[in-house]
């Protein structure tokens, strides 16, 4: 028992990301600072701590033979870097020349992928480190040796981690997924509350916004997958993770669905108790999902809970309770409410399947691979990303820029420890105004908070094992608060370098420098984001709604031609249903960060806020009828189904044109007859059917106030441009 009590909490911490990630930094550096103390070789532990910070920060995932790529381009990056800052230093204008270069150059790279951006913006975070250090290099060769030493170091360690935990990351990304699918179905369950005057725009908000982290989860675990089983065979390990990303596929485009307006719904059953098992049966599924990524993460087998089969037990009982009243007036609503039974039933039987990939099993299990793996189509990425409106170019500009300027003042103030200016502004500066407003107050909270608690510890604390020991605990906790808590991250990285720079003895000497550094940097970063190449959200919301609009189109016009021919999770299929969910994301968080800008460049919130609401309500709308796909025979339905179809894609079409123009424009004309058909139909008609028709409806009707929307947008951006122009 006693054995269990401890083993539990260590495999509970085990299973999260980030402390794996900080126990190879742990031994990392353990590895580094115990032969220096035992050698009695002060002047070495900076260099090499510094080179292992940069590589676990360039470390993406990916298998074994894409590690050991990753890390030969690592080191030479690095190389690069080191030797170019050792070369130039001693030659000002040289130096800023080739530090605008490599700049600009570094985060280019971001355009050929994740991968390459997290290398490049280590390599310019290892030049800097040289340039913290270049004073007290006693030759060209010693601190890149040191520094590259410490990376290699690192990177070993990393690539023996994947031998002998190769699907680790697999599993994280997969336990991330069902995580953020617990929270979208906690936040699709407050939907159901049968009150009066339900305004479901603020939860929509909310959805969205939930939405959009399920997207990134089910992104981050497509690329762990293209990574390591793109093309597994039957029986192997990946089959089930790849059978389980399909699952988390289908259960989000479930979740995602809207069978009807939620407001009618509460209006009519505010005097029964059928929404509330709604709402327990989603909150059941919620706790469901959220014991799948546990187990995903601790590696346990899961069991599905009695619970939640009771609760669709009682939920259909209490639905055929109000059937059976047979009252007139709710039977339109008892019709949607069996479709939203039928949806749960199916996640529910999905949920308690997940152990069984057999059960279900995917026809086609291509992944869409959108990255490019050779020489001529990396650099047609970063070629089509050299123009202005590119905005990774301006990001790149903006820290080229920022960081020669920053270099400008070192040597016009003839700072000694300077070169903090320029690691400030390379992590406050952020592709966009609200990013790097965050990072800012974090940055100088953080360095305050790190120098106020370095300067006690270096008192209390002055030899050299004390201060080694707590310098591994602060690069430790570092990287355990890094992605959730940056502000005290900042605090130790702080506390890491005070430490990394005592042992060449200048340890109190950098703790005032620094604080005035890190405020000039953060000046410097704002004043880049804001007056070099600004991306105010606002000037390309148009945009991202234009293209939200088609996505939402293209991902309709998929279901409804399965309509035909059967329900086939294609690969154009998915395709197209993810970019749907990732621009109804992209536009969340666009509309989002516009908020974080001055005022002056924010423009209609509110009627942003109700296109935002509107794009995610189609969404719902679309994704239920690729819910219940299914072949349907009759040619007289088949038939309106197409005609409906083709005026709504038309109507989508001009809508995104209109948007994408900036210009105000009268909708197409529609057809009456057709939209009454819609809006009604026939005892006779299947399930199926009835769902096509309410869901179109639904649609239709929602298009002429997004086309309103549209040309507010349109004549508020024009007054703006006006105004601007005046002034």
């Amino acid at each position: 028992m006693i054995k269990r009590s401890l083993f539990t909490p260590f495999r509970r911490y085990w299973a999260q990301e980030r402390f794996q990630l900080s126990a190879r930094v742990a031994i990392a550096l353990i590895g580094a600072v115990v032969p220096c103390w035992y050698l009695n070789a002060s002047t070495a532990v900076t260099p090499l701590v510094l080179g292992i910070i940069a590589s676990a920060l360039a470390e993406t995932d990916d298998n074994l033979t894409g590690r050991l790529k990753a890390l030969a381009m690592t080191l030479l990056c690095f190389l690069v870097a080191s030797l170019s800052v050792e070369l130039l230093f001693d030659t000002p204008i040289l130096f800023a020349i080739g530090l605008f270069t490599s700049s600009f150059t570094f985060m280019m790279l971001g355009a050929m992928g994740t991968r390459y951006a997290s290398i490049a913006f280590a390599s310019l975070l290892l030049a800097i480190y040289t340039m913290l250090g270049a004073e007290n290099s006693q030759d060209l060769w010693y601190q890149p040796v040191l520094l590259l030493a410490g990376a290699s170091g690192y990177g070993l360690l990393s690539l023996l981690w994947q031998m002998l935990w190769p699907n680790q990351a697999v599993q994280h990304s997969l336990a991330n997924v069902f995580e953020a699918l617990a929270d979208y179905l906690e936040d699709k369950s407050r939907w159901f509350r049968p009150v009066e005057n339900l305004d479901p725009q603020q939860l929509r908000i909310q959805a969205a916004s939930s939405n959009a982290r399920v997207v990134s989860a089910l992104n981050q675990v497509k690329m762990t997958l293209l990574n390591r089983a793109k093309r597994v065979q039957p029986n192997q390990r990946g089959h089930r993770f790849l059978s389980l990303y399909f699952h988390a596929q289908d259960i989000h485009e479930r979740i995602s669905s809207s069978h009807q307006r939620y407001q009618d719904l509460a209006a009519a059953f505010r005097r029964s108790d059928i929404l509330f098992r709604f709402q327990d049966l989603m909150h059941q599924q919620a706790v469901a999902c959220r014991q799948i990524s546990h187990c995903l993460a601790m590696g346990h087998h899961y069991r599905h809970s009695l619970d939640n089969s009771l609760a669709l037990d009682e939920l259909k009982e209490s639905l055929d309770y109000l059937k059976a009243q047979k009252n007139p007036d709710w039977r339109s609503f008892l019709v949607q409410l069996d479709y939203l039974f039928s949806n749960l039933a199916t996640v529910e039987r999905q949920l308690a399947n997940l152990n069984n990939p057999d059960v279900e099993p995917q026809e086609d299990t291509e992944l869409a691979d959108s990255e490019a793996h050779t020489l001529s189509g990396l650099w047609l990425r970063v070629k089509s990303q050299l123009h202005t409106d590119s905005q990774l170019f301006r990001h790149a500009m903006r820290i080229a820029i920022a960081l020669t300027v920053g270099y400008g003042v070192i040597q016009l103030l003839e700072l000694k420890h300077g070169f903090w200016i320029l690691l400030t502004t390379l992590f406050v500066c952020q592709p966009n105004y609200s990013a790097t407003r965050q990072k800012l107050t974090q940055r100088i909270i953080g360095t305050l908070g790190g120098l106020l608690i370095g300067l006690p510890l270096l008192i209390l604390f002055p030899g050299q094992e004390g201060q080694l020991v707590l310098m591994v605990l602060a690069g430790v906790a570092f990287f355990i608060l890094r992605n959730q808590q940056y502000t005290l991250a900042t605090g130790f990285i702080t506390l890491l370098v005070l430490f990394c720079f005592n042992q060449l003895g200048a340890g109190f000497a950098v703790m005032l420098p620094r604080l005035g550094d890190t405020l000039v940097g953060c000046v410097l970063a704002v004043l880049a984001v804001t007056f070099i190449l600004p991306d105010w959200q606002s000037r390309r919301l148009h945009k991202i709604m234009a293209v939200a609009v088609t996505t939402n189109r293209d991902y309709l016009a998929q279901i409804i031609g399965q309509y035909r021919i059967g329900k086939k999770d294609s690969l154009s299929y998915r395709v197209a249903r993810r970019e749907a969910h990732n621009t109804d994301a992209q536009l969340s968080t666009a509309i989002s960060n516009m908020l974080a800008e001055p005022g002056r460049y924010r423009l209609a919130i509110e009627e942003c806020f109700r296109f935002l609401t509107l794009n995610h309500a189609m969404l719902n709308y679309i994704s239920t009828l690729g819910a219940h796909r299914t072949q349907l025979d009759e040619h007289k339905t088949h038939r309106l189904i197409a005609q409906a179809h083709s005026q709504i894609h038309l109507q989508l079409e001009a809508l995104a044109q209109q948007l994408s123009d900036k210009h105000c424009a009268q909708p197409p004309e529609t057809d009456s007859s057709l939209e009454q058909a819609l809006a009604t139909w026939r005892e006779g008609d299947d399930h199926s059917v009835r769902l096509i028709l309410q869901q179109l409806f639904l649609i239709q009707r929602m298009l002429p106030e997004l086309h309103s929307l549209a040309n507010k947008l349109a004549a508020r951006t024009q007054q703006a441009a006006k105004t601007a122009d005046a002034h």
